[in-house]
């Protein structure tokens, strides 16, 4: 046998009793990301997180993160389950930061131990934000008629197609203000010791890049994956720990899914859009982070 096919065999079965890294990509909007699109959420990356935090011979997890933040509640989920599974296996977590890990990106990177960002990362972003239209002479404009039934006097706030309330907004600034000190909070206790500035200069909503970011201890260093890893690890082998493929994939394989995707993107843009024009019943007490 020539030498290749040996050194093949030992090369797999050094890897095979080698130290890992498991390497979970947390990339997109947490939460509902529109018509035909998939967020982030607790369910969808459960068996991922567990498959990651479970396997032999693993010396550390690390999350590599790209999101600008959405649901509240399932930013919570997430890192809560993040810290779950760390404290059950006693693993070491690191979260990476790549383009932006703002609002609830940067609530789930809180979940890990330690945070790096790259030199160009967004992060930040600590706040609550709700959007919408106000569009109370549209309808009329076409000869529609707006009808709204309800039970409750404040079942109905802050519909669109309503004249703003004063009580209304205020009623919603309360609310935000107390998501608000939830996701401080969490900071807090995750960042301890390590915050340098003011609650004034933190907590405002407000975004830092890479080393600035770091002098504000919100992230403990810059860095990207494979230089900290190679560092701090340098005899274990990263694994990608991707979620399951989808069944139409596994059945008709990668080219179907491919064209499925861009199918899929076209038309759930198309029907998002006549959806968002047709929807006389959205409101604008949307709670994002």
């Amino acid at each position: 046998m020539s030498p290749a096919p040996w050194k093949s065999l030992v090369n797999k079965v050094t890897s095979a009793h080698a130290d890992r890294i498991a390497m979970v990509r947390l990339d997109g909007i947490i939460g509902n990301a529109g018509v035909g699109r998939h967020g982030l959420s607790a369910d969808g990356v459960e068996e991922t997180l567990e498959r990651a935090f479970t396997m032999d011979r693993l010396q550390a997890v690390v999350l590599v993160i790209n999101s600008p933040g959405g649901s509240p509640a399932q930013s919570e989920y997430i890192a809560e389950r993040i810290r779950q599974l760390a404290s059950e296996n006693a693993v070491h977590v690191l979260a990476f930061c790549e383009d932006v890990a703002a609002s609830g990106g940067y609530w789930v990177a809180c979940a890990a131990d330690e945070i790096f960002a790259a030199k160009t990362s967004v992060v930040g972003s600590i706040g609550v934000v709700s959007s919408g239209f106000g569009a109370v002479d549209l309808l009329s404009r076409f000869g529609l008629e707006r009808r709204v039934h309800a039970a409750g006097d404040d079942k109905a706030r802050l519909d669109m197609f309503l004249p703003e309330s004063p009580a209304d907004v205020a009623w919603l600034a309360g609310i935000q203000a107390d998501l608000h000190e939830v996701f401080i909070g969490w900071v807090r206790q995750r960042r301890a010791g390590k915050l340098t500035e003011s609650d004034e200069t933190l907590f405002t909503g407000d975004v830092w890049i890479g080393r600035r970011a770091v002098d504000v201890g919100l992230v403990d260093g810059v860095g990207v994956v494979r230089s900290v890893v190679a560092e701090r690890y340098p005899d274990a082998e990263i694994e990608v720990v991707a979620p399951p493929r989808p069944l139409l994939s596994r059945l008709t394989g990668s080219a179907v899914e491919a064209g499925s995707a861009v199918v899929s993107a076209v038309v759930g843009d198309a029907i998002g859009g006549l959806v968002s024009a047709a929807d006389v019943r959205s409101r604008r007490a949307s709670f994002g982070l």
